[in-house]
């Protein structure tokens, strides 16, 4: 059924110069590590006074199975033999883990379509996300460099699927926030995507829009970090500032991605 779907998404996007042309992608086919050519890892704990040690290729907590990639929350205290591949030899106090993976240094991009199909977990605790960071966030740092959140989930608002835009502006950090019905969004696989140009960022839910950010909003002096290339993050997150207590009943628990689709129209568009 996937390679259909594929070839329907190639097709649609060589139709004419003024349609979405596929340009990256990942259907997640295979087993093993997710592909080292197109994902890399963050690790340890990152943000968000979040709960989880983030592990660098273990396939505990991220692996190709069933033609999904699974991102994968653990309730554990792992020894620094099972954490083999992390970049450091003294590890802190871990009670939860999980992956974070990103295209940072490998695919990055300015304007497009970017569709993602995902079946998100529930249970107080968890914080799965879709989104994107600019390139240049090393040097000027984040909210700097701009933010593009396509889907985040938290556990304790189950019924809800939020969308932002994170941005500085008059010498702080501003957003612009959006969310919505889920529809039990941890029942089935949906596809949550951006549309985006050099003046709006589009929102949508199976599709449907419900979230527009004018562009020019972060407009500064300095130029606009939504006119720049950005990287793409999957991650699940438990607890912290906004996924709020874990309930340790629900682990082992999953975060499924089914498909990974960028699409950009031709220059001249």
């Amino acid at each position: 059924m996937k390679f259909f779907l594929l070839l329907s998404a190639l097709l649609c996007s060589s139709l004419t110069a003024n349609e979405w042309k596929l340009v990256w992608s990942d259907e997640f086919d295979g087993k093993g590590h997710p592909d080292p050519k197109k994902w890399g890892y963050e690790s340890g704990f990152i943000r968000n006074k979040e709960k989880q040690y983030y592990s660098t290729k273990r396939l505990k907590n991220a692996r190709l199975e069933n033609g999904h990639l699974v991102i994968e929350g653990h309730k554990e205290s792992p020894s620094l033999d099972s954490l083999k591949n992390e970049p450091t030899k003294k590890l802190p106090r871990i009670n939860y883990t999980s992956a974070s993976l990103h295209t940072k240094g490998l695919a990055s991009w300015k304007f497009g379509k970017i569709e993602v199909r995902a079946k998100v977990p529930q249970g107080l605790g968890v914080w799965p996300a879709i989104w994107t960071l600019g390139d240049n966030i090393r040097t000027i740092g984040w909210p700097r460099c701009g933010e593009i959140d396509i889907l985040e989930f938290v556990g304790k608002d189950p019924q809800h699927i939020h969308a932002n835009a994170h941005f500085h502006r008059d010498g702080k950090h501003s957003s612009d926030h959006k969310k919505r019905k889920g529809n039990e969004p941890w029942k089935d696989f949906h596809t949550y995507s951006i549309e985006w140009d050099a003046d709006w960022i589009h929102f949508a839910f199976d599709s449907t829009r419900y979230h527009s950010f004018r562009v020019n909003k972060a407009d500064t002096e300095k130029g606009n970090p939504f006119h720049k290339k950005h990287y793409l993050i999957l991650n699940l997150a438990l607890g912290g500032a906004w996924g709020g207590k874990i309930d340790d009943s629900i682990f082992p628990c999953q975060y499924l991605i089914d498909s990974v689709r960028v699409y950009q129209k031709s220059a001249k568009e």
